[in-house]
């Protein structure tokens, strides 16, 4: 039986390649489907009330629920990242920081959160300097912890946007938690790997024994499939949900957390979480070929996204043909300068002169587009002369009142710390790791300072209407692999779910705002299997150097608004769904 397609227009100001349907698409038709790009591993969900589309079914099934329920978009991205702290323990949970872009319908705009942490302020530059690993702040352990802002950036989307009582959003969890639920694959792969690295004694973790008890209670952490239980984080979970927002920060928990740090011998006080608040910040935005693309400035790394698009902007990226060399090459070296520039001036604001308004002009951006070559690569990448003026879950909600919520959250690297306060269930984040220790770089370490951040949601609207609430996982890969989708969906005409699943590039290798320095004379480039061969060769004879395909390359979700509908996509990288209704 043929499958009927939905199919019109793009909205807009969108390339007209959008305006084709697959059928007439010979350079992304054939393979095994019906319909559809080839690769695409499914069909987009498609409903007029609410879409939901998380890491994990069942936390877009409680997205859903909250949806039918009654609640707001707001609402169903929380109780989903609540679910997702204990379905996907090794990306996110209480122990990391959060940060949103929605569309608020009543307003009519892009509304920012930056839900990040501060450093403790017991924890001295000099300390850190004198516990440093060639050059570097540790991955691991104590120094590595930064206030956890997660929940009480849910707490300030609740309080300006929920519909449902608070404690509605933590019950379906909380019953989870207690009873168990079967492990997914990615998070039984990504256990085992935590369990080598934290109980490695070259990972310098104070203590690894709470790790152990809740995420490895036989001796070894649960296979796929088998089945789970948090009852301690259970617990902890009632209590914010009795207790609000800030009983994280405020009361038993932070006495615990305070209490936990002294018994290990690290810096975080019950006075650093009373400080901490959330910040609604306002968003920046790029125009790429008609279409606004919005983003969380720093201290995230969002405005490398923009700035990936500015570049691109200068080249006819549609005529070069998808997963052509000459367009992975422009990609590439447009992700190479972003990052050059991400390195040497993102920072918390509170504390850097950030030349915002210069990195993101179209000017500077021609500049830039100036030093890529078609027949060369550049070499080397350098960061631009400022004028003298100065690990990770991703999920999208949308409900019935055209409220579009793209919130993204994370413990960082490998789980986060490798630290678990005594019977709260969770893992503290290893943010911290984050910072500069050389002195002048905006990003040097400061008690009471936010990181860099890695974690970006992504957000697009076209002639001012609400059009993606998105996102793509994975540390440095976030940036880049935005920047891919909406060149996917903009300069080639694919659909949400094609553009998801296309083969993907990530470029390794860059600078970091850590300090850590670029690899070799230009980085190493990842292909996923499915970039043609002839794509790969070209590539390589132009010089760029290859890793392999590791599944680094992001984990995708996306809701499309429509008249009167919404399109609901994820991929094949994660164990997720995505729903409409």
């Amino acid at each position: 039986m043929r499958h009927r397609r939905l199919f019109e227009p793009a909205p807009a100001g969108v390339a007209a390649a959008a305006g084709r349907t697959d059928l007439e698409r010979p350079d992304i038709r054939g393979g095994d489907r019906i319909d559809g790009a080839a690769w695409a591993s499914r069909s987009t969900a498609w409903g007029a009330n609410g879409a939901a589309a998380t890491a994990h079914p069942t936390a877009t099934l409680i997205a859903i629920d909250i949806l039918r329920a009654g609640g707001s978009a707001v609402d169903a991205a929380i109780a989903a990242n609540v679910a997702l702290g204990f379905l996907e323990p090794i990306a996110c949970g209480i122990g990391g920081d959060a940060f949103a872009l929605l569309w608020d319908p009543k307003a009519g705009e892009v509304m920012g959160l930056n839900g990040s942490g501060r450093s403790p302020a017991a924890l001295s530059l000099e300390e850190h300097r004198r516990r440093a690993r060639n050059g570097l702040i540790a991955s691991h352990g104590a120094v590595s912890v930064s206030v956890p802002g997660a929940v009480d950036a849910w707490g300030a989307l609740h309080a300006r946007y929920g519909k449902l009582p608070w404690a509605d959003l933590f019950a379906p969890t909380i019953a989870l938690a207690e009873a168990g639920a079967p492990v997914a694959q990615t998070v039984a792969f990504y256990l085992k790997v935590a369990q080598r690295i934290f109980t490695n004694p070259a990972a310098g973790i104070e203590e690894v024994e709470n790790f152990l008890k809740v995420w490895a209670p036989t001796g070894r952490p649960p296979a796929e499939g088998e089945m789970f239980a948090n009852p301690a984080l259970a617990r902890t979970l009632r209590l914010i949900a009795e207790g609000g927002a800030r009983a994280f920060y405020e009361g038993e928990i932070a006495e615990r957390i305070e209490a936990y740090f002294k018994r290990i011998g690290g810096w975080m006080t019950a006075a650093d979480l009373a400080a901490h608040r959330t910040e609604w910040v306002e968003p920046r935005s790029t125009n790429y070929r008609g279409v606004d693309v919005w983003a969380i400035p720093p201290n995230s790394q969002g405005l490398s996204t923009l700035q990936i698009l500015n570049i691109l902007e200068q080249f006819d990226m549609g005529a070069m043909g998808f997963q052509s060399t000459a367009s992975l090459h422009h990609q590439i070296e447009a992700k190479r300068l972003a990052y050059e520039d991400r390195a040497r001036y993102f920072a918390d604001p509170h504390f850097a002169d950030i030349p915002i308004d210069w990195l993101l002009s179209k000017a500077y951006a021609a500049e830039r587009a100036r030093l890529i070559r078609p027949d060369r690569i550049l070499t080397p990448a350098f960061a631009g002369e400022a004028p003298a003026h100065g690990d990770t879950t991703y999920l999208c909600a949308a409900d019935a009142d055209g409220m579009m919520v793209s919130l993204i959250q994370s413990n960082f690297r490998m789980m986060g710390s490798g630290l678990a306060p005594d019977g709260l269930g969770f893992m503290f984040q290893n943010r911290g790791e984050l910072f500069h220790l050389a002195d002048g770089h905006p990003n040097l370490y400061a008690p009471g300072k936010r990181p860099f951040q890695t974690i970006i949601p992504g957000f697009a609207t076209v002639d001012g209407a609400p059009w993606l609430a998105f996102g793509v996982m994975g540390g440095d890969m976030q940036p880049q692999g935005q920047a891919q989708i909406i060149q996917n969906l903009v300069d080639h005409g694919l659909d949400i779910t094609a553009a998801g699943d296309a083969p993907r590039w990530r470029h390794a290798g860059s600078p970091e705002p850590t300090g850590e320095a670029g690899v070799g004379a230009h980085g190493v480039v990842h292909l996923e299997s499915g970039v043609p061969a002839e794509t790969r060769a070209g590539l390589a004879a132009l010089g760029w150097t290859f890793g392999p395909s590791d599944g680094t390359l992001g984990g995708y979700q996306c809701i499309q608004r429509w008249p009167g509908r919404y399109a609901a996509a994820t991929e094949m990288r994660k164990d997720g769904i995505a729903l409409a209704y």
